[in-house]
């Protein structure tokens, strides 16, 4: 009766511990998700500068993008290489 009592008791585990981890672990995948796409996001802001003109028509560029202008995100990071453009004016 004893065995009995311990095989019920594992398979009761066995079974809570299926439903724990099948209920909880596609839940911390999405908040992993989540919270990498706001660092990624994060990053990329902290990664750039702000191009715009304001009303006096005088060049802009600053770390936060200005409200109700148009603008024009910039890395502060420069692109490996050197850029060759072989158009002439």
């Amino acid at each position: 009766m004893k065995q009995f009592g311990m095989l019920l008791l594992a398979v009761a585990l066995g079974v809570a511990a299926w439903w724990w981890f099948t209920s909880e672990m596609p839940r911390r995948e999405r908040e992993r998700a989540i919270a990498a796409e706001a660092a990624a996001k994060q990053a990329e802001r902290a990664d750039s500068l702000y191009r715009w003109r304001d009303a006096a028509g005088q060049l802009q560029i600053t770390q936060e993008p200005p409200a109700g202008r148009k603008y024009e995100r910039i890395s502060r990071t420069p692109r490996d290489g050197i850029e060759v453009d072989g158009a002439r004016d």
